[in-house]
């Protein structure tokens, strides 16, 4: 059993003409019920719900109040290699891009570790590009103990691997696995992903269930915003999320909201969601699911990440790097794609104080069971 079995039940053409039929009606009876399904996450995302925006934040505000307190945890990525055997139109990695290729030794990671931890950060977030042979199982066996005996959280944001596989990760300390779809439109999904293992669509739409099945703690999901309609991808990412919560319910998840950035091969997004949208979106994830984990990157800006703070987000990156090699050394290579939000940590932790809010460096689900 998979999410394959749910996902060839669901029509993305009925989905995308059932959302933009959504009626005020259908906002109204969503915003009124206490416990909400896909249904009401159509309207809640519809261009109905749009003059409801105001009475969508304050209620995904109270909700995420009520579950998370006034935390906001705190993380960052640590680019390990931008070696990649995928050609992808929206990234810079993409192996069609002639950059200079560069895989972190144990002394660089050793390097990027000191300077990280200098920052006060205490949950990281591993990503390298999808490179199996050069960057897979044999390096990630050598680096996982060195940077988990530094970290108390560690996330990976890696190619899909097998079952046993994140088993084998999960004894050198592996806690979370993000992967995304992309898109959940095949399709699209073919025409941006050309070359590569990445081409093959159902072995990356099962990756959450091998991770579940393997005891992976937390898996992130989502869809890459801009590659299609936006609104029909994002229910897909719902109707995914409602299957793991269902079938794997003792695992975490999370959501995040990366919209196209500008990169190396310059794509164009095929569905523009403007800020106001972003925040629909956030607010209606949070709506139907008070306990999800909602995630910002530093793809957004700062004006935007802290307006957007206290409406349903629960964790953002800070002072992100998107190469290899970016905190310590300075001949990196280049950007996986472009940094909205620049600035330091300390400055993200004083901003978030002078919302009101108290920042978290270390994984609140970790520290409290041990």
């Amino acid at each position: 059993m998979s999410f394959i079995e749910k996902f060839g039940q669901l029509d993305w053409d009925d989905i995308s003409l059932a959302i933009l039929s959504k009626t005020s009606v259908d906002v109204e009876r969503a915003l009124s019920k206490p416990k909400r399904d896909l249904e009401d996450f159509k309207a809640l995302i519809s261009p109905a719900a749009e003059p409801y925006l105001e009475q969508m934040a304050q209620a995904s505000y109270a909700l995420t109040r009520k579950r998370f307190g006034n935390t906001m945890s705190l993380y960052i990525p640590l680019y390990l290699s931008n070696l990649c055997a995928n050609a992808c139109s929206y990234c810079g990695f993409s192996m069609e891009n002639r950059i200079r290729r560069r895989t972190l030794n144990q002394v660089e990671v050793e390097a990027e570790i000191e300077a990280i931890k200098k920052m006060k950060f205490d949950s990281v977030l591993l990503v390298t590009g999808e490179h199996e042979t050069k960057v897979g199982m044999d390096y990630f066996r050598e680096v996982l103990p060195v940077i988990k005996s530094q970290f108390n959280y560690l996330a990976m944001e890696v190619q899909p691997l097998e079952q046993h596989e994140y088993a084998e990760l999960k004894t050198l300390g592996l806690d979370a696995v993000m992967v995304y779809q992309e898109t959940y439109h095949p399709s699209t999904y073919a025409q941006h992903h050309l070359r590569g293992n990445k081409t093959n669509f159902e072995f990356r739409l099962e990756t959450p269930d091998r991770l579940a099945k393997a005891g992976i703690d937390k898996i992130g999901i989502g869809a890459l915003i801009g590659l299609d309609d936006w609104r029909t991808d994002c229910f897909y990412v719902a109707a995914h999320l409602n299957y793991l919560e269902r079938t794997y319910w003792q695992t975490r998840y999370s959501i995040s909201f990366p919209r196209l950035r500008p990169c190396a091969g310059g794509l164009q997004p095929k569905s523009i969601m403007s800020d106001k949208q972003l925040v629909q979106l956030i607010c209606a994830f949070r709506l139907i699911n008070p306990e999800v984990e909602l995630s910002l990157s530093t793809r957004e800006n700062e004006a935007f990440r802290d307006n957007v703070l206290p409406l349903g987000i629960t964790s953002m990156s800070a002072a992100s790097k998107t190469q290899p090699g970016g905190y310590a050394m300075q001949d990196v290579e280049l950007e996986q794609f472009e940094i909205s939000d620049d600035r330091s940590a300390a400055s993200v932790e004083n901003m978030i104080r002078k919302r009101g809010f108290d920042p978290v460096w270390r994984d609140w689900h970790s520290a409290y069971s041990g």
